[in-house]
């Protein structure tokens, strides 16, 4: 059986719980057993030597991480998982935390595999993410996997990785990677379009797409570490503190003391954003918020940018994401498009790494008698 602990199990946790259980009752879990052992919050952990129900999982939050729960205490959660003799542990990291991010060189010290979509490991210091890289390079294992930083469940790294295994040389990697600002800009750059740009980002955040405060969307920062594992998974040295990254917030609502203020007053630069969009209609083009990848010059950036209307980018829809690798290989790009966010996609890309942990270090997993 692959063991698997999840550190903050929140709405993407949920998802991914609700996806084992699924799968413990499917004809699949014969092949791949997949059972969770470990949950841990800010305040309650639950450890267990065997699976927890299914009915323990359909509750977990009061019937795992309840009141009468032990006190969380992340340092006795790892240990408890690296004394697991009985199959592979990996633990899910589903917080956004850096100080958990910066735990796991331990955890792969003492054989735990690593699976999140946790980006600070990836896109934050750089001697962290060689270190994480160092030590998940045996064949034999532990191994890390985060295919969900980048695109949710979409198969961006794992195609990257497939890339550059085999030998392609990356010329360029272009994308609109925040689902926020891809239907920020949908709605607000189209043809016979008409709703004013504040209108937008209003009903983007009624409709739980934006951050609480807008501006951690508007700022480009997300996609900015976004194309910062891209790049060092290509296999260049970059990162968010190099990076230029166009920050879409007009000034003087940068520093404004809330997120209702900052609506409030967003209104005044409407006319800002409708000329930028006239000037690219005129061109016969749309604005699209976009990360770029330069494989060759050293180029990368993260901006706001004028599209053709018959390129790709410029026909996307809602909310989804795209993503365009251009290659010696694949000259026309290798396009990957769909959901890149919500909490259903990204347990989905989670899950799809565990599998392939369950494939890679679980030999004998389904004869196994523990």
């Amino acid at each position: 059986m692959l063991n698997i602990a999840i550190v903050g199990p929140g709405l993407v946790g949920g998802a991914l719980i609700e996806q084992i259980a699924a799968h413990a009752q499917s004809p699949r879990f014969a092949r791949l057993p997949i059972a969770v052992v470990g949950l841990i919050n800010s305040r309650k952990m639950a450890l267990s030597n065997t699976a927890f129900t299914a009915a323990d999982l359909a509750g977990w939050q009061s019937t795992l991480l309840g009141d009468s729960a032990q006190a969380a205490d992340l340092s006795r959660f790892a240990d408890t998982l690296a004394a697991i003799e009985c199959g592979p542990t990996a633990i899910v990291d589903c917080t956004s935390s850096d100080a958990i991010a910066a735990l796991y060189p331990s955890w792969l010290t003492r054989g735990l595999h690593v699976v999140t979509p946790n980006k600070k490991a990836f896109s934050g210091d750089m001697s962290l993410f060689r270190e994480i890289q160092k030590l998940s390079s045996s064949p034999l294992g532990p191994t890390v996997y985060h295919e969900a930083t980048v695109g949710a469940g979409l198969p961006v790294l794992s195609t990257l990785n497939d890339l550059v295994r085999t030998g392609d040389r990356i010329v360029k990697i272009e994308g609109i990677f925040s689902g926020t600002l891809s239907y920020l800009f949908n709605n607000f750059s189209a043809p016979g379009a008409t709703q004013k740009f504040s209108d937008c980002v209003a009903v983007a955040k009624e409709n739980g797409y934006t951050e609480p405060d807008p501006r951690d969307d508007l700022n480009g920062m997300d996609v900015a570490r976004k194309v910062t594992i891209l790049g060092r998974v290509a296999g260049l040295d970059i990162g968010t503190d190099t990076l230029p990254v166009e920050n879409i917030v007009p000034e003087s609502l940068r520093d404004v003391s809330t997120a209702e203020e900052f609506m409030v007053r967003l209104p005044e630069f409407d006319e800002h954003f409708s000329q930028l969009n006239r000037e690219a209609l005129q061109a016969g083009s749309v604005l699209r918020y976009v990360g770029f990848v330069d494989g060759l010059n050293g180029q990368s950036s993260v901006k706001l940018a004028r599209y053709p209307l018959d390129h790709p980018f410029a026909s996307l829809k809602g909310s989804d994401n795209i993503i365009a690798f251009t290659t010696d290989r694949f000259p026309n790009p290798l396009i990957i498009q769909g959901a890149g966010a919500g909490a259903a996609v990204t347990a989905f890309g989670i899950f799809s790494d565990l599998i392939k942990i369950a494939e890679r270090f679980g030999s004998g997993l389904a004869d196994s008698k523990c």
